[in-house]
């Protein structure tokens, strides 16, 4: 097992016990549920304990047209020949990897059907179109994740499959650990960074305004990296933070005034 503060390793800031939880949930065969914001740390929290545990990692971006073959494979022309080729989940099981489903809430209900058989003490991958009955080997893992905040009547995900996984909650972290997040991440000094994090604090804070949520650990990173290398701190909060948390001329306004508090 690999430390936690190995060079090599995906940079990730642990919050609380979520690594501790992965590891038991991994060494258990347990299927694991990644709740929270978007821009909070999950992905790269997956890549990072994926590393951490020397297993290969399928990573894919849920939506609206993913279907269950997109995930188990398909035949494909190829050189004249029709052939069968693996997806995604169907390579994390042969290999005995990790198979992370982002933003799992996106995908089409089919996919949930596939996941059943996969998140019991079955632990098996059903292919049709083969004949083939994969058993997961005690290494393989599937982890998925969605933001429980842009829920609705339509896209939800069913306790019956909720209620099948462990699950871990991710929140935007506090200022003591975000702060040195956003300077590893970006090269920006100390004190321009902490400044940074007390206005994603702030707006953070904000209600009443037309944001559907506060701004990321990600966009606050992308602003921090824009200022490092020379940009204005203006234009980069309007370019990282203004015009991506907001089409309104009102609620845009509202930013750059707070804005204006924090660094004026």
């Amino acid at each position: 097992m690999k430390d936690m503060n190995t060079p090599d390793l995906p940079f990730y800031q642990p919050a609380g016990d979520e690594c501790a939880v992965f590891e038991t949930a991994h060494e258990n065969g347990l299927p694991l549920l990644l709740k929270g914001p978007t821009g909070c740390g999950k992905t790269r929290f997956v890549e990072h304990m994926a590393a951490r545990l020397r297993l290969p990692l399928h990573t894919v971006a849920c939506h609206d047209d993913l279907s269950a073959a997109d995930l188990i494979g398909r035949y494909l022309l190829k050189g004249g020949e029709t052939v069968w080729v693996d997806g995604p989940l169907t390579r994390a099981v042969r290999e005995g990897g990790i198979c992370y489903l982002d933003e799992v809430v996106e995908a089409r209900k089919d996919v949930t059907v596939v996941l059943h058989p996969l998140t019991d003490d079955r632990r098996r991958l059903v292919i049709d179109r083969t004949g083939e009955e994969l058993a997961a080997p005690d290494s393989f893992m599937l982890v998925a994740s969605y933001n429980p905040g842009y829920q609705n009547i339509l896209k939800k995900l069913k306790p019956s499959t909720r209620q099948r996984f462990v699950s871990i909650g991710f929140a935007f972290p506090s200022p003591e650990v975000e702060m040195p997040v956003v300077v590893r991440e970006s090269g920006l000094d100390d004190a321009r960074a902490a400044a940074l994090v007390r206005l994603g604090g702030k707006i953070r804070g904000l209600s009443g305004m037309d944001l559907e949520e506060g701004v990321s650990t990600r966009l606050l990173i992308y602003a921090a990296t824009m200022i490092a290398k020379g940009m204005p701190v203006d234009r980069a909060l309007e370019a990282a933070i203004i015009e991506p948390l907001s089409d309104e001329p009102d609620t845009e306004q509202a930013l750059r005034d707070l804005a204006a508090v924090i660094y004026g």
